[in-house]
This record gives C-alpha cells, sequence and structure tokens, in this order.
C-alpha cells in the first residue's frame, strides 16, 4: 500500500510588532554640521569672550548664525531627531536673545538743562578713495565735529583744500599713507591731546563746548584678521583704558573700531568709561555699517559714536558716501548741563 507524504503548514507564530519610524542617520549628520559652529560662538558670548579665530569674526556676524540653526531645527523635526530639535531650539533661544535690538533703558533724558545741540560724522574713507564723498557729505550735513580714518593724502588734501577754515578752523589731522592717516574737525576750539599709541592713527582732543571741556578721541584699532587677534585685542584694552581715564568726564569716542556689541572687547570699553553707543539710542541698533559691498541688512555695525551720560542723542543715522567699504554714520547730540 503506497503511502501519501503531505507537507505540513509551519504553525504561524505571534506577528512581529510593526516598526516604529526612527530618526535619520542623515538628519543627524547633517543637523550636527549645522549646529557646531553656531553652538561654539554662542558659547562665546554667553561666556563673554571673544576667544581665538575664528570667533571673533564670526561673533561680528552672530544674527546670520540664526538662519543655520534654524535649519538644523527644520532638519531635526523632519528626521525625527527630538535631541537635535531640542538643541536647536536653545542656540536658536539664546542667541535670539543676543541678537535682539539693544533696548539698554538709558534713553531717558540726563539731568540738567541742554547747553549745546551738536551734530557729530564719523566716516571710513578707504584709503582716501571716498573723499569726494565725504566732503560733499560736510556739506550737506553741516556736522559740527567730523572723525574721519583713513584719511590717506587725497583726504587730507581734499579736507585742506576744499572745507574752509572758517567752516572748521579747529582740526587736528595725522597725516599718513593708506590706512594710517586719520583726522579730527570741529567747529569748537580744540586742544590737542596725545591720543592713544596705536598702528593707526588714532589722535585725541579736547573741545571747549557751551563752557564744558569735552574729550574726543578717535577710535580706529586693527582689525581681527586671522593672526593679528592679539594686536587687535592690545588696541582696543588701550581704548578700555583711555575710557576709564576719562569717565567722570563728558567724552565723545567715535570711529571705526573694527568691533560690534557682540564682541566683548567693545563691551569693555563701553564699561570702563560709562559709554553708551548712540546708534542703539538714536534707533539704528543693529544698522549695519560694513561692508557695503553686501547691502544692507547684510554686514556688521563696527562704525560707532560713543557718548558719556552727559549727552542725550536725538537722533542715529548711517549714510552712504560711495567709494568705500564703510558707511558713515551722522548722530544728533544734546549735551546737559549736569551741574
Amino acid at each position: 500500500m503506497d503511502s501519501a507524504t503531505s507537507t505540513a503548514a509551519p504553525a504561524a507564530g505571534p506577528e512581529a510588532p510593526a516598526r516604529r519610524p526612527g530618526r535619520s542617520r542623515g538628519a543627524v549628520s547633517l543637523g550636527v554640521l549645522l549646529l557646531i559652529v553656531p553652538t561654539a560662538v554662542a558659547a562665546c558670548r554667553v561666556a563673554d569672550v571673544d576667544a581665538i579665530t575664528p570667533f571673533p569674526q564670526l561673533l561680528a556676524f552672530l544674527p546670520w548664525l540664526l538662519l543655520p540653526a534654524g535649519a538644523a531645527l527644520l532638519v531635526a523635526f523632519l528626521g525625527r531627531w527630538r535631541a537635535g530639535m531640542a538643541w536647536a531650539a536653545a542656540v536658536l533661544a539664546v542667541t535670539g536673545w543676543f541678537v535682539r535690538p539693544y533696548d539698554t533703558g538709558l534713553a531717558d533724558t540726563p539731568s540738567g538743562h541742554v547747553t549745546a545741540q551738536l551734530e557729530v560724522l564719523t566716516s571710513n574713507v578707504e584709503f582716501g578713495q571716498a573723499a569726494d564723498g565725504l566732503v560733499a557729505a560736510v556739506r550737506r550735513e553741516k556736522p559740527d565735529l567730523v572723525f574721519v580714518q583713513e584719511c590717506a593724502a587725497r583726504c587730507s588734501d581734499a579736507l585742506a583744500k576744499r572745507l574752509p577754515r572758517a567752516d572748521y578752523p579747529y582740526r587736528n589731522v595725522v597725516e599718513g599713507e593708506m590706512a594710517s592717516g586719520s583726522a579730527i574737525l570741529s567747529k569748537y576750539p580744540l586742544r590737542d591731546t596725545p591720543g592713544i599709541d596705536s598702528t593707526l592713527a588714532m589722535p585725541g582732543a579736547v573741545a571747549e563746548i557751551a563752557g564744558e571741556e569735552i574729550h574726543l578721541q578717535l577710535a580706529h584699532p586693527l582689525p581681527p584678521i586671522p593672526g593679528g587677534v592679539d594686536a587687535w585685542q592690545r588696541e582696543l584694552g588701550l581704548m578700555r583704558e583711555y575710557a576709564a581715564k576719562v569717565k567722570d568726564a563728558p567724552a565723545i569716542v567715535a570711529g571705526d573700531f573694527n568691533a560690534t556689541p557682540d564682541h566683548a572687547a567693545f563691551r569693555r570699553i563701553l564699561d570702563a568709561g560709562a559709554l553708551r553707543n548712540s546708534a542703539d539710542l538714536g534707533g539704528a541698533s543693529r544698522t549695519p555699517s560694513w561692508p557695503t559691498m553686501v547691502g544692507a541688512p547684510l554686514g556688521a555695525q563696527i562704525d560707532h559714536v560713543l557718548v558719556s551720560p552727559e549727552f542725550s542723542v536725538r537722533e542715529a543715522r548711517f549714510l552712504e558716501l560711495g567709494d568705500t567699504d564703510h558707511r558713515s554714520l551722522l548722530v544728533g547730540l544734546d549735551l546737559h548741563d549736569a551741574r
């Protein structure tokens, strides 16, 4: 008798649970790459340090690090990477806190009545190339005090020949080639002071305005280029020492600081001299002044007019001169009699 063979079907086991979607490895890798730089720069800002290259350079453009941090948050969300979402949100929150428009709470009018109103212009004319634009701006705006950086021979000649002594009878001009020359022009009587010993000329003066002696200091420290951060910090340190020296006197410090309010070295100048940033008080916070080639709102605000508490700020405007990589800053100030 032939026996039939049969194949029994295997018994069905318990059904495996459906695999839940997890985080994407690609999202993690991309998110980490996007967050490394913003995290490190935000940490420098929190720690109140400028550190070493490339951090001083990146701190100048702190607001724009919101872009990679925001992209990282989106990548982490799409990739279901929860830790990455928390990381990116934290970086965005910290950076956003520091890049918000400055509200120092110092815009209150100083005590004492107004004894003088004056306009102050600071301008970096890039090796003297923007001399024509500077002369035109001075003739148009008629500022009382003018601070000029990178005033090479073309610039100093233009100031001497095209701005009459009758308009600006008081001047402290330091001749220099390329970026080293500087000038202070004034409608008020000036007494020259030694200024700050620096690579690029930073002359100083004392102006007599409404019976008050006002300390004036032009700012033009070296830029924080790679390999030159130590020199940049040293010269900003000299400016901090100057600010501390004139802390109890009316003072205006103006020029190209090669630093933004996001640099610790710049903030220490403010603290040492009880100085205030006129652009912040005049409604121009975060307005970029350099480089002009990228156009607003890109760039960084490195040109400043700092004032002591005896001054209130009526307005602050950035001007386009042409032929220079900087925008000029014009501020209207009121001098108050603190006595």
